[in-house]
C-alpha cells in the first residue's frame, strides 16, 4: 500500500516522500532572468516545508520570449552562479530540484524588432534553434547544480502548441502525424540526455488542450508512450487552463486523475499528477486505486508553504486553497489569503 509520506524514486532520484511542489510561475525575476531575492525567499521556505521535490517555476531557454513576464531564464552562461545559489539553498534542506525549461513563443527578429511566429511559419532552421535553446539551457541547468530539468509542453506554451493539431499543421518531418508533431520533443530530449547525462528528464503534458481540434485523451496518451519508448524518466499530467475554480476537498479533487491513471497503466517511467488535490486521504487513494507513482501540488503550495509538514503531523487536515485564482492577478502571484489566521 502506497503513502504520501514514504520515501520513493523518481526513477533514479530519491525523494522523502510522494509530494512533488509542481511548477508554479511566480513572475518576480528581473527581465534579464536574473533571480532577485525575493525568489530565493521562496524557493527556501517550499524547500522546508516538506515536498519530496520541488519543480521551479517555468525557466525561458530565451533571451526574446515576451510571453510573459517576470520569467526566470537560462539562457545566458553569466546567470549560472544565481541558479547555484537557488540549488544550494533547496539542497541545504535535501530536497531535489528540477528546473521546467519552457518557451513561451518564438520570437523572430526582424528589422531589430522581434515577432511572435507560430510553428506553421518557422523555418526548419528556426525549430533546430529552439531545439538547441533547450539543449543549451538543460547544460546551464547541470552546472547550476539542478537534479533534473522538466520539458514544458503543457498550457499552449510554445511546445503545446507545436505538438497541438489546432495549432500545428506543417507538412514536413515536423507536422501530420502525432509521431511527426511529437518529433521536437523527441529531439530536444535526446539532445538533452547526450548533452547532460546525469540530468533526471521529465515531461509536463496536456491531458487535453480543451480547444477545438486539439489534442484529447486518446493522443495524449499515444505521445506520453512515444516519450516513455525513447527513454523519458518521467511524466507529470496537467491539461490547458489549469486553474479550476470551486474545488472542494473530498468533492471533486484531482481532475486530471482519469487520464493520468490511463497514461500509468500504458508506460514503464513514474507518472506524476497534479490538479486540484487538497487532502491527504484522497491523495492515497488515487494512489492505491491507480498506478499514478506521485502527486503535484501548485495553488495549495501557494497558500501554505507548509502544508507537507502541516498534513504529516495531522492526516485531517485539507489544503485552505479555496480555488479562487485570485493568485493569478496577484502582485507576484501570491496567494490574497496568504497569512490569514482564518478564512
Amino acid at each position: 500500500m502506497k503513502k504520501i509520506f514514504e520515501s520513493a524514486a523518481l526513477k533514479n532520484m530519491p525523494l522523502k516522500n510522494r509530494l512533488i511542489r509542481s511548477a508554479t510561475w511566480v513572475g518576480i525575476a528581473n527581465p534579464d532572468g536574473s533571480v532577485p531575492e525575493t525568489a530565493y525567499e521562496i524557493y527556501k521556505e517550499l524547500a522546508k516545508g516538506g515536498v519530496g521535490a520541488i519543480i521551479t517555476g517555468c525557466t525561458s531557454v530565451a533571451l526574446h520570449d515576451y510571453y510573459y513576464s517576470g520569467m526566470m531564464r537560462l539562457c545566458d552562461d553569466s546567470l549560472i552562479p544565481q541558479y547555484k545559489k537557488l540549488t544550494d539553498i533547496i539542497h541545504a534542506e535535501g530536497i531535489p530540484v528540477i528546473t521546467e525549461l519552457a518557451l513561451g513563443a518564438y520570437y523572430r527578429e526582424v528589422k531589430g524588432r522581434f515577432m511572435r511566429v507560430e510553428p506553421d511559419d518557422m523555418t526548419s532552421d528556426e525549430i533546430q534553434y529552439v531545439i538547441r535553446q533547450f539543449i543549451d539551457a538543460a547544460i546551464r541547468a547541470e552546472k547550476a547544480g539542478f537534479d533534473g530539468v522538466q520539458i514544458h509542453a503543457a498550457h499552449f506554451f510554445f511546445l503545446s502548441r507545436f505538438i497541438s493539431p489546432a495549432v500545428n499543421h506543417r507538412t514536413d518531418e515536423y507536422g501530420g502525424s502525432t509521431e511527426n508533431r511529437s518529433h521536437i520533443l523527441l529531439d530536444i530530449m535526446n539532445g538533452i540526455r547526450k548533452a547532460a547525462p546525469k540530468l533526471h528528464i521529465t515531461i509536463k503534458i496536456n491531458s487535453s488542450d480543451f480547444t477545438h481540434g486539439g489534442i484529447e485523451e486518446p493522443e495524449c496518451l499515444a505521445i506520453c508512450q512515444l516519450l516513455d519508448q525513447a527513454g523519458i524518466d518521467s511524466i507529470e499530467v496537467s491539461g490547458n487552463g489549469t486553474a479550476v475554480s470551486g474545488i472542494k476537498p473530498h468533492v471533486n479533487e484531482g481532475y486530471f486523475v482519469p487520464v493520468a491513471a490511463k497514461v500509468a497503466k500504458r508506460v514503464s517511467c513514474p507518472v506524476i499528477v497534479v490538479g486540484g488535490f487538497r487532502s491527504l486521504d484522497v491523495m492515497e487513494s488515487v494512489l492505491n486505486q491507480t498506478d499514478i507513482a506521485f502527486i503535484s501540488l501548485s495553488r495549495p503550495l501557494l497558500r501554505e508553504p507548509d502544508l507537507p509538514n502541516k498534513m504529516k503531523a495531522d492526516s485531517t487536515i485539507v489544503s485552505q486553497c479555496v480555488s479562487c485564482n485570485a493568485c493569478y492577478s496577484s502582485k507576484d502571484h501570491k496567494c490574497v489569503f496568504r497569512n490569514c489566521d482564518t478564512l
